[in-house]
């Protein structure tokens, strides 16, 4: 199933199903049965489930269904508990280390590291993204988020998948120079990343992508465009650290629960920082993330 948040005629934000071309009101057609909210839905994930699958395979015409053009799509988890973000491809890590002068250190191949975003700035398809202030070098990051549908603890990688409900396409703006300024400290990214990440447009539950899984890894083309000109590209099975071994890490003596949404990190090249020689993005730009399965996610930015 493919799940979204949106805007519905009298402008409420509720949480669908897509079918086809149309998107399917949830709260609407079970007649008040299931939350309109994703989070409430994802609390319960296990309960409404068959509910679900059987409004959306349902032939009943018209009642809480609108088409896709007549709606506005926003993130499809408005609100997530928690956004870790994880640095889990090599070759961006060793390609971002190289900008910095420095090489990959042997703990990136003893764990895998993630750092904690801003969980309240979470930004949908078509939204415009503000350039933070004092920024000059700012850029898009092509990345896969996984969502939490079940709760658990101190899980192992081998039982993680168990704990997945799906994944959507992510954008981590990041504000290089600033990014560059607070890492010299040794804390982390905060300003640098703390003011928009993009999710969406769909929220894809795994069943979805099960042709494209080979192993622990999916076989899933990626791409980023500015302004229609395809400037990173790559495949998500190039992936150091599996979704199951970041939720092994994420969760050890910490509770995961439903609607926490895990990052998996740029893809190497999947950003300007990488590929660029010093073009950064600009007012005006409209940036462009496309990954097999999960859709296209689309921003503009602003001054």
């Amino acid at each position: 199933m493919k799940f979204v948040t949106f805007l519905n005629q009298e402008d409420r934000q509720v949480a669908g199903v897509i079918k086809g071309e149309s998107v399917i009101d949830l709260h609407q057609r079970s007649g008040g049965k299931i939350p309109s909210s994703m989070l409430a839905i994802l609390g319960e994930y296990h309960r409404f489930r068959p509910l679900i699958s059987a409004i959306q395979q349902s032939a009943q015409p018209s009642q809480g269904s609108y088409h896709l053009n007549e709606v506005q799509l926003l993130a499809p988890l408005p609100n997530p508990l928690s956004l870790r973000d994880f640095y889990a491809f090599e070759e961006h890590v060793v390609n971002a280390r190289e900008k910095r002068g420095l090489t990959v250190v042997p703990e990136w191949y003893e764990i895998p590291a993630f750092y904690f975003s801003n969980h309240l700035a979470i930004k949908g398809p078509n939204d415009n993204i503000q350039i933070p202030p004092h920024c000059h070098q700012f850029d898009y990051e092509l990345e896969i988020a996984c969502v939490i549908g079940k709760e658990g603890k101190d899980i192992k990688a081998e039982n993680a998948d168990d704990y997945i409900l799906g994944y959507c396409i992510m954008n981590d703006w990041s504000a290089r120079d600033l990014q560059r300024k607070e890492m010299k400290i040794g804390l982390g990214p905060a300003k640098g990343k703390d003011f928009a990440t993009s999710i969406g447009p769909y929220l894809v539950t795994k069943d979805e992508l099960e042709e494209f899984k080979i192993g622990s890894r999916y076989d899933l083309k990626m791409t980023a465009s500015v302004n229609g000109k395809i400037l990173s590209e790559g495949n998500f099975q190039s992936v150091f650290y599996t979704f199951p071994e970041m939720i092994e890490r994420a969760c050890t003596g910490v509770t995961l629960y439903p609607g926490e949404v895990i990052g998996s990190g740029t893809l190497g090249t999947g950003c300007l920082l990488e590929i660029g020689d010093d073009t950064w993005l600009q007012s005006g730009d409209e940036v462009t993330l496309e990954i097999t399965g999960l859709g296209r996610l689309v921003n503009r930015v602003i001054g």
